[in-house]
Order: structure tokens, then sequence, then C-alpha cells
């Protein structure tokens, strides 16, 4: 549960630096689309 709690602030962190940069924005919401493919199976 703790490492959830991590990654959730590691991404919240990390979205809030993103939101000010186009393209890793772009590169990152390509890796969730991967990412949410992947636990769909």
């Amino acid at each position: 549960m703790a490492r959830k709690n991590l990654m959730m602030a590691t991404l919240a962190l990390g979205a809030a630096y993103l939101l000010r940069n186009e393209n890793a924005r772009k590169k990152l919401k390509n890796q969730f689309q991967a990412l949410a493919d992947k636990s769909r199976r």
C-alpha cells in the first residue's frame, strides 16, 4: 500500500512538471495508454 501511495505522489509531482512541458506530456500520455492496455489484459 505504501508503495502505491509513493507511486501516486511521484505521478502527481511528475504531472505538475509535465503540465509545463508539452513534449514530455505527450510521451507520458502514450506511456499511460500502454500501461492501461497491459492492466486490462
